[in-house]
This record gives structure tokens, sequence and C-alpha cells, in this order.
């Protein structure tokens, strides 16, 4: 639960987010191996409970009551958590290839994505019908058939095609809930008609036929069409065909049938079974390569076969973290026994289940109940996380028992020492020039001497009628990303650039990493300068030097020159403000207070999510617009908030301002976890300047007074325009990609008071 003072000696990384990783994180958290770093890698944030997404089908559960919280169980689990797209397996590097981010390198590997649905292997199936997995695009797509069924007026044709267990459960979940919608609406449920498809003679084939017929039943008394032996080869935007050549004209298709691998294993080399699942002995360890393993849906166990059911993806949870345990130690593996029967819950959509295991059946609303009952009882253990305390120190790490070649163990010694200060607190220079060494800034004509060709200095040339403007700005990492915290670092930094209406020339880098083993440091600088360039790339920004140093925390920071026309007309400073004038601010605010939350365990994985985006948001593109706007001042959003860079804009402008506190645009969380106390270290601060307000005490219960004094980072600009070209510049900013901008207020000739600032509810 708490980050260690150890150096990192080894790298498990984690793909995938399914219920036997969801295991792993949490059993770390609790029983954390010293040297040992994990990392999640997982395109969604929130992964979904596969027992419950009937439930949620259905109406009897909302989203947050079937999905666990991936980045809130990596930051107890002490996890670094990397939202991506795994793409590849590079086992001669040992590296995991992503999607749009650089190799994260790994020392042992699991692998636990779930199946994925063989849709190509039907025309049209893949344009035309929507797979249950993954789950996240499903739930997109239902929402929308949800507005689709409110919103139509005739009778709909929905079809399922799949007559397993899951293919039933979901058929008769959506039947309930579209009948409630539609009784809601007062119209007749009949209107809606549904079809269940499977090349079987039997639904439920691998339930008893007590079972089967139970279903057959509940199918029957509910008007559902059932089509066995009608193999679907052939879907188009309006139709499904059978094999037979009958044809259905259907409004929505659901597609359930039996799923593969994921393509991208097959130029991974490890070995796939016929449906494209990795082959894992009973240590769940690969036929291929001792170093991954798998584990779910995605393995195929060649001694134990085995069903796709989740209670096995749940089951292997245990053994897997013991045997990933074991690897990193250097010792055995020991083997994991599958259970040959197990109980399946299925739910027929209103509150009854059908309880099936071996040639047992049973049915009726208790087992619904027990059902629901499992269900919660597994959730709350990833829910119900025990508190952390942000203030608690690390404590020292005892002597690890992971498994070290002679050099690895004097490097681990080096790191742990005691380290020099001064100079010799440098990162060494083969990490340095190997880490700087794969990135490939961009190159400017008025750079002189740069990191192509190094020097004790770097040489920039400023042209004719320009001057220089320069910023400078440092803080450590708060994210477990070094990925995304460079991107957001060099934004940060970027921002009083733009702000003042400027062109972003070069940088200067000033980088702290945290002591270890040298590929761990030099995985650490690549990731998060790789990050950073690409920002400063994209600014046409040119990183020309810096300095990199050991710390005991991760930090960055950059110096940034920039060019101004030298007149200094066209530049856009904080004084400046004119009466009438109205109040834009482009981004929402609220980082302060949700990454406060963050390490508390206080605050939900999209929120963050949401709050990254916009961090990583360049501002040159608006302050451009605001310029074209004929802005009158701006300043970008930081470390004062809102209140404290207001009063820096009216103090020199000689002003008053108004602002509407219901106007500001805010991020998703930042209400909540503000109400809840949750506030930034720098808030108390921020608050000092509550005497800038004419009307403190009148406002200090509104849900978003507290806001004003959050500080943000890598915030949005906050600008002045002529008030009648307020409408049109909103209109702009939105369209150039801020899709939160707002009027959020307005100037006034300065008063008499001492106050400036005014709040309006």
């Amino acid at each position: 639960m708490q980050a260690s003072t150890q150096p990192v000696l080894r790298d498990i990384v984690l793909v995938g987010g399914g219920h036997s990783h969801v295991g792993v994180i949490k059993s770390f958290g609790m029983r954390p191996v010293p040297g040992v770093r994990l990392t999640v890698l997982c395109r969604d944030t929130h992964t979904p409970y596969s027992g419950m997404l009937p439930g949620y089908i259905a109406g009897h559960y909302d989203y947050d009551d079937v999905h666990i919280d991936l980045r809130r169980l990596a930051q107890f689990g002490g996890a670094r958590f990397f939202r991506t797209q795994v793409t590849g397996i590079d086992r001669a590097a040992r590296r995991v290839l992503c999607a749009n981010r650089p190799p994260v390198p790994y020392d042992v590997l699991s692998i636990n994505i779930g199946s994925t649905p063989q849709l190509s292997q039907v025309p049209g199936a893949s344009e035309h019908a929507v797979p249950v997995k993954p789950i996240f695009e499903f739930n997109t797509r239902w929402l929308a058939l949800l507005e689709r069924v409110r919103a139509h007026a005739g009778r709909m044709r929905i079809a399922v095609v799949g007559a397993g267990a899951g293919g039933v459960e979901l058929l008769l979940a959506m039947q309930y809930r579209l009948g409630n919608e539609l009784r809601a609406l007062k119209r007749d449920p009949a209107a809606l008609e549904f079809h269940l498809f499977d090349t079987g003679a039997n639904i439920l084939p691998t339930h008893n036929a007590w079972v089967r017929a139970s279903f057959e039943r509940v199918l029957a008394e509910r008007g559902v069409e059932v089509h066995r032996g009608a193999a679907v080869n052939d879907v188009g935007p309006r139709h499904l065909r059978t094999a037979d050549g009958t044809t259905l004209e259907v409004d929505e298709i659901m597609w359930v049938t039996r799923a593969g691998g994921a393509a991208w294993l097959k130029d991974t080399g490890l070995k796939l079974d016929a449906q494209g699942f990795i082959e894992v002995r009973d240590t769940l360890q690969t036929l291929t390569d001792p170093d991954i393993y798998a584990a779910g849906d995605i393995a195929a166990m060649v001694d134990h076969p085995l069903e796709k059911a989740g209670v096995f993806a749940v089951r292997m949870g245990p053994p897997l973290t013991e045997n990933l345990r074991r690897a990193v130690a250097g010792e055995a593996p020991q083997p994991y026994r599958p259970q040959r029967r197990w109980l399946a819950l299925i739910s027929t959509g209103d509150k009854t289940a059908v309880a099936s295991r071996g040639w047992l059946g049973f049915k009726g609303a208790w087992v619904w109940r027990w059902k629901d009952w499992i269900d919660r009882r597994f959730m709350e253990k990833f829910g119900d996380l025990p508190a952390m305390d942000a203030d608690a120190k690390p404590q020292a790490a005892p002597a690890s028992p992971v498994k070290l070649d002679a050099d690895e163990a004097a490097q681990a010694i080096s790191a742990i020492a005691m380290r020099c200060g001064g100079c010799g607190a440098k990162v060494g220079a083969t990490v340095l020039s190997r880490a700087l060494g794969a990135l490939a800034p961009v190159e400017r004509d008025d750079v002189l001497i740069g990191l192509k060709a190094p020097d004790d200095a770097a040489v920039v040339r400023v042209p004719p009628g320009k001057a220089m403007v320069h910023s400078v700005d440092f803080f450590r990492a708060f994210i477990d990303d070094p990925y995304i915290f460079g991107k957001v670092a060099a934004n940060h930094a970027l921002g009083d650039i733009f702000a003042m209406g400027g062109e972003a020339q070069s940088a200067t880098s000033v980088v702290t990493v945290p002591p270890g083993l040298e590929a761990k440091v030099e995985d650490t600088l690549f990731q998060m300068m790789s990050g950073a360039v690409e920002v400063l790339n994209a600014a046409g920004c040119a990183l020309v030097g810096g300095h990199t140093g050991e710390g005991q925390e991760l930090a960055l920071g950059f110096a940034i020159n920039g060019l101004i026309d030298a007149d200094l007309a066209a530049v856009m400073r904080k004084g400046g403000m004119r009466p009438g004038d109205a109040l834009i601010l482009t981004k929402p605010i609220g980082t302060g207070t949700l990454f406060a939350a963050l390490p508390l365990l206080k605050v939900r994985g999209r929120w963050i999510d949401a709050a990254l985006e916009s961090m990583c948001v360049s501002n040159a593109r608006g302050a451009k617009v605001l310029a074209q706007y004929g802005a009158t001042s701006c300043t970008d959003l930081t470390g004062f908030g809102l209140l404290g860079h207001l009063v820096e804009m009216t103090r020199p402008s000689g002003v008053d301002a108004e602002l509407i506190l219901s106007a500001l645009p805010m991020l998703d969380g930042a209400e909540e976890t503000a109400a809840a106390g949750i506030l930034s270290s720098l808030q108390p601060a921020n608050v000092r300047l509550r005497r800038a307000l004419a009307n403190q005490a009148e406002m200090v219960e509104h849900p978003r007074y507290r806001l004003i004094f959050d500080p943000q980072t890598a915030g949005g600009l906050l600008a002045s325009v002529p008030g009648d070209e307020a409408e049109a510049c909103v209109a702009a900013l939105r369209a150039a990609g801020y899709g939160h901008t707002q009027v959020i207020g307005r100037v006034l000739p300065q008063g008499d008071q001492l106050a400036p600032i005014r709040l309006l509810a």
C-alpha cells in the first residue's frame, strides 16, 4: 500500500485487468514483495465482472456495481497503471509493445485479457453485429440501443447469435430491461421481438437436461423464437442469413458465440491452440516461455481442458499470484489443479436464477438472491479497500527475496547505499546516453548547438524582430506512469509561453530519477522523456539539453525559451483587462483535489482518466484563437488556482471582476472530492487570497467555492475578451478542441472596495 524506498529489482507486468489479475494486484497490495514492481497494462480503467453483467443489462445494478476500478486497485496494490492497448510482445527484448506509448520491459509477464469474438469468420458480422466482448465497447452500443428503443415508436426485432449460457442470459436480461423501459413510457413491450440463433440442436449444450428444459420453458413463455441448427453465415446492416438460406430482417444483432484469442498473439511466437488461446502448463506458465504466464479465458490448460467460465479465472488468481512470487524469487512454481465440476448460477432476466452443477439443477428467486450475495461479496473485495494514509512515511524494506545475478546484486547494493551529493548524484553517462539516444527531438534551424552535437551549453539564434521569453517549471511525479507524467510536465511548462502568445523555441530539462538497477533507471528515464519530447515536438520546441540526477522521487521540469514580437504589441499579458470584457476559461478545473484523492483511494479511475486527458491538451491552439478574437489579457491556470490567477490579472489592469460559480467548467468528480474535504496541500496557501472576495461570507457554502482555490496542473487559459466577441470566441475554442470552454464572468470598472472580485452563484 505504500511506496518502497528500495530500488526496483524485478518487473512483473500484467497485461489485462481480468478476474485473475485483480486478485494478483490485491494480493501484492496486502503483501508486497520488496524490490518487485507491478505494472498493469489495460485499455480500460474499469474492468467488468462478467457474473454481474446480465444484472446490469437487466437494470438491477448500476455501472459501478459491476465494474472494478483498476486504477484505484492498482494504487492500493502499489502497482503502476498504464492505460494502453497492447499490440504485441517482443520476447527477445523482453518488452510488451503498446499502441500509443513506448514498449514496457518485463522480467516476468502475465496475460489475462479474456477472449475476443471471431466475427471475421462470418461476412458482415464485424461491421453490423455487436459483440459482447470487449464489454466496454458492448456497453456503448447497449446504451445506444436503449436510447433507440425509447425513441422508436414502432416494432423492433433483436437477434442474439449464440445460445450458450451467455447468449440466453443476455437475451433475457435485455428483454426484461427494454420491456420495463417501454412500460415506463406507457407503450406495449410486445413491440419488441426477440430471436435466438445457434448452430446446435440444443440451447445451453454444456448444461444438464433439466437446466436446458427450464430455459426452454422460460424462452417460450416470454415469446422468444429459438432457431436451432441455424448457423448464421451472413450479416447485413438490417438482416442476417442462415446456412439454409433463411433471411431475417433485424434492427440489432448481438453476437455471443464462442470467441478466440486476440489477433496480436499470433505474432508472439507463443504456442496457441486452434482457437488462438495460449497453451499453458498446470503452473499457468506458457508452453513456449516459462517467464510468461496466462490465466482466465485466454489460457488453454493442456493437461486440464476447461470451459470458458469466469469461475475458473477467479480461482486461478491465488495460484497465479503464488507462482509470480516464486518466479521473481527463483523458486520452482507450484501446479494448479482446477476443480472438475463447478456451480453456474444463470439468471432469467427478472430476479430469478437457475443453478446448474453437473447433473443437479434448481431454480427460484432464492437462487438469484444467493447469486446476488456471492457476486456482491466478490466485488466488495476490490471495492472496500483499506484506507490509505497520504502522510504515512514509507517503511524501510526488509532484505529482498528477489533472485539477482552478481552484477545486479552489486548494482542493488550501490543503489541502496548512501548516495553521493553534488555532481556525484548525476545519472551515469552510459544510462543517460542510451535513454536519450532513443529520442528524436525536433530540429530547428535556429538551434545552432543542441542535442545533435552536445556541448557545455546550447546555443540558439534569436531571429530579427523577435525577443526572447523565458519560463521554468518543475514538479515531482503525481502519477505512476512516467510517460504520461512526461507529457503533462512538458505541457505545463509550455503553458506560460503560449499564454503570452509566444512561440516555443527550445527547452532544457531538469530530471530527478530514483536510483536503482541501470536497466530500470534507463527505462524510467526513456519513458518519461519520450512523453515529454512528444509534446515538445508537437509544439515545434527543440529539446537542447538538460541535467539528470538521482533523488528519492521522480521529478521533471523544463526551462522553456520562446519567441515573441520585439515590439510587444502582440504579447498577451496579465494586465490589460477592460471593463465590459468577458472572462473565458478553456479547460475544466479540479486537478488539485482529484490527485489529492487518488492516494487516499477516494476517487474513481475514470475521473483521473478525464483529468489526465485534459492535462495533455495543449494550450497552443487556444492561445491563437484568443488572439484572433482580440483577447485583452491572458494567463495559464496553474498552482495559484482560479482566484489567485484572476487577482494577478485584475490588479495590474486596475479593474474588478465578477465570477459565476455555476458557470465554471469542472472535471468529473472534483465537486465530490472537494465536498469530502480532500484538498491539495497547496490549497491553504491559496485560500489566504479569500480577502480578495467582496462577498466571501455569502458564498462560502457554495459547493464550488473551494474549487476557486484549487491549484491546477497543466490547466487551461484564463482570458478576457471583448464582450461582443465572447460568443464567437467560445464557439471557435470549442471547435478547436476545447469542449469545456465557458464564459465564467465579466470584467467590471474598479470600485471603491479593496476586494476586487465578486462571486455569483
